[in-house]
Parts: C-alpha cells; structure tokens; sequence
C-alpha cells in the first residue's frame, strides 16, 4: 500500500519547488544600459532569482530523493511480480526521471544564466555593451516540468505500491517442465 504520509510531503516539496520556480521567472534580472561622462556600462538590478531557482532545483530534488529511496529506485529489492501495476510502474518510472531531468536542467540553467552579468565597460565612441540576461520563460518552463515531475512521480510511486502488494494469480508452478513423457 502507497504511503499516505509519503505522498503527502513529496507534494508540498513538489509545490514549494513550482513555486519558487515561478517567483525565479518574475523576479529574473533586468539590465539597463548607463552612461557616464566617458563610459556606458550595464547595471542590473536585483540577483534573487537565481537564489530562488537553486531553490525550486534543490527541493525537486529532495522530492525525487524521497520517492526512489521509498521504492529503492524500482531495480533493487525484490522483484515485482508481473501485472499491470508492474508495466505501469516501469513506464511512469521512465517518465518521471525524463521529466525530472528536464525540469532540473531549466533550473539549473536559467540560475546559472540569471547569475550571469556583463562587467565590461566601453567608450562612448564604440558599440554599447549589451546587457545580457536570462530569457523569459525559462523558469516558467522549468516550474512546468516541475509540475510533471511531480504528478508522475506520484503516480509512479502509487503503480509500484501496488505491483508490490499483487499477490500471485497463478495457482500453479509457471516454469516449464523438462521431463521425459
């Protein structure tokens, strides 16, 4: 049986991690270009969003920790008996760490992007340096697949509870004889 409690913390961490990565996207840093007498430089504003996508990529992790501990990451222990439960256990596996993977790549990415600022300085007579920053969205793709993450996780961990408590259906041996007739 799928523990209630277990599912229950993976879901709050789930939801702190969406929405930490959602406050990472609004509170990306802007750029503004400045001039000075002789200078033009890019000073940019707050650096929180960074902060809050490490974060969201930290407590996503914790999540996905909790479940593969709580089901030994579907390959060591016991094996599952065949059912369906079984085949969906497997295919939700699968998904939940593709998703997992995207979801902490945009995190890890766009924080280490977001961190990222410009320190040149140019004179007023050559180009303007441009103020680099973190495009819109990518936080907001990574809350998205934090979302996935999430609702497969679950999901997954629910179908192994339950290929895991399936007695077997079959009432005799299942090998094949090798005897002389």
């Amino acid at each position: 049986m799928a523990s209630t409690l277990l599912l229950v913390v993976v879901f709050v961490l789930d939801l702190i991690a969406f929405a930490l990565a959602v406050a990472a996207e609004q509170r990306r840093t802007k750029a503004r270009l400045t001039k000075d007498p002789n200078y033009s430089y890019c000073v940019y504003d707050s650096d929180i969003a960074t902060g809050l996508g490490v974060g969201s990529f930290l407590f996503l992790m914790a999540s996905q920790v909790l479940i593969v501990v709580a089901s030994r990451c579907l390959c060591c222990g016991k094996a599952l008996r065949p059912s369906g439960s079984r085949a969906w256990a497997i295919c939700l596996f699968i998904t939940c760490w593709v998703m997992f993977i995207i979801a902490q790549s945009c995190l890890l990415a766009g924080s280490v992007r977001n961190a990222y600022h410009t320190q040149y300085m140019t004179r007023l007579t050559s180009n303007p340096p441009s103020c680099e920053m973190l495009r819109k969205g990518v936080f907001g793709a990574g809350a998205a697949f934090v979302v996935l993450t999430g609702i497969f996780s679950q999901l997954y961990y629910v179908s192994y509870s339950k290929a895991n408590d399936v007695t077997s259906t079959y009432a005799r041996d299942t090998g094949v004889r090798m005897e002389k007739l």
